[in-house]
């Protein structure tokens, strides 16, 4: 994997080291044991109308795309399939060919849990945003508020307080691998 800049760089190395030094790096209870652990975002994008699904989470309280974390021996790609299955009652197409996660970033979390830090793995998903997105799933409606379909430069320009403090630079690295 490329990284984009020096920050995701960083944290792949971070992830890397953390991996290798034998830690637990699956959640194993809720919210935060370990308090350092694997998740997967299951990024809808539009690459047609370069628009990008992102959902009122509800415990973060922040606009995000969907996904969970990776349970124990599972594989990360396996995980953003089974997560769009349970929360968008769909199967996932990944944009691009490859199982490998298009962006890593480590974040602490904010919200109403216990913070953490997630180490995030962001996968690329086909979607058309014109088709309706099914919100009336027991999961979808326990995990989201509404959804939104934005264009990259409506992501680029809102608040970054409102999503994840990475999701400008997923988009910029997004852009150039869509060229």
């Amino acid at each position: 994997m490329i990284p984009f800049d020096n920050t995701e760089k960083l944290h792949i190395e971070d992830t890397i080291k953390w991996i290798d030094s034998g830690e637990e790096i699956f959640r194993i209870e809720k919210p935060a044991i370990p308090p350092k652990h694997l998740v997967c975002y299951t990024v809808f994008v539009d690459p047609i109308l370069k628009k990008i699904l992102l959902l009122e989470h509800k415990k973060s309280l922040l606009l995000l795309p969907n996904g969970g974390h990776v349970d124990k021996g599972e594989l990360p790609f396996n995980t953003a399939l089974r997560e769009i299955r349970e929360e968008m009652d769909e199967e996932g197409m990944f944009l691009f060919d490859s199982k490998l996660p298009l962006f890593i970033t480590q974040v602490e979390t904010v919200g109403l849990t216990t913070s953490h830090t997630d180490v995030d793995l962001w996968y690329v998903f086909k979607r058309d945003s014109t088709v309706p997105i099914n919100d009336n799933t027991v999961e979808f409606k326990r995990e989201f508020g509404n959804y939104y379909w934005l264009t990259f430069p409506e992501v680029l320009a809102m608040d970054i307080k409102k999503s994840d403090p990475n999701i400008h630079r997923f988009l910029n690295k997004l852009e150039l691998r869509l060229i």
